[in-house]
């Protein structure tokens, strides 16, 4: 029995032994220092391979978080994320980043980031297999990326970055406008007249600069006109016909 225990305990001494160098064997990084693994990191994500630039960040991070290598890692690895598709791990990282490092130099750069991985969201997996009108998608990731754009925009105007964030802002501003639209003239399809106009008055509201306001005011004058509330169709009507007066007499004759 006695020969049988030490057997086992030899056992199990060999194998721990085997599993310690196997782990030693698959961890090539634990002896390097903060500058080399954030080396490795940047040649990872300069060849595109965007996992591995994650695994080094974070070790880095993990193993040296007072260096002065950590700070950066902390957003680069927000890029690495977005880069390898994972946006949920992204906005945690340039979350975390702004959190812990408000008045960094780089800063403006997270909430940019935060901006182009959430315009990026709005097309989904399923979307790149079997394209969809972008209107019909969730608008709230646009959205979200427009208040992303929007914060950089107004709290750092001068940053490199700002001049990129409002040309992606105008874009944003017109998806948006036209999902309303959409909605709109699908309400206007069902005779939902009410509902219809609503739309319409929101695109004119929030998104007035857009390339859809003229259609969602002539949405807004055959609404009002169903709804029998004439006063609110003429309102409408005077506006379109100031920016388009030919527009407004084929409704005025219709």
């Amino acid at each position: 029995m006695r020969q049988i225990t030490l057997a086992a305990i030899a056992a199990l001494l060999s194998i721990s032994l085997i599993a310690g160098c196997g782990t030693n064997r698959q961890d090539p990084t634990r002896d390097w220092s903060p500058s080399q693994l954030y080396s490795e990191a940047r040649a990872a994500l300069d060849r595109g391979n965007f996992d591995q630039a994650v695994g080094y960040y974070e070790s880095l991070e993990a193993r040296y978080p007072f260096s002065r290598f950590a700070q950066q890692a902390q957003l680069e690895v927000a890029y690495a994320y977005y880069r390898a598709d994972e946006p949920d791990m992204a906005l945690a990282a340039a979350d975390r980043f702004i959190q812990i490092n408000p008045r960094h130099p780089y800063v403006d750069y997270a909430y940019y980031l935060k901006g182009l991985v959430n315009a990026k969201r709005h097309q989904g997996f399923v979307d790149r297999w079997f394209p969809r009108d972008v209107r019909e998608r969730d608008p709230e990731p646009l959205r979200q990326a427009f208040e992303d754009f929007s914060t950089l925009v107004r709290n750092f105007p001068d940053s490199p970055y700002a001049d990129d964030a409002r040309q992606r802002m105008i874009y944003l501003r017109n998806m948006l406008a036209g999902h309303e639209l959409y909605v709109a003239e699908f309400y206007m399809r069902r005779g939902a007249w009410l509902a219809a106009a609503q739309r319409g008055r929101m695109v004119v509201e929030r998104y007035h600069e857009s390339d859809v306001t003229l259609d969602a005011l002539e949405i807004m004058v055959r609404a009002y006109r169903e709804l029998e509330l004439d006063d609110l169709a003429e309102d409408a009507l005077r506006v379109l016909e100031v920016n388009d007066a030919a527009r407004a007499a084929r409704l005025r004759g219709s």
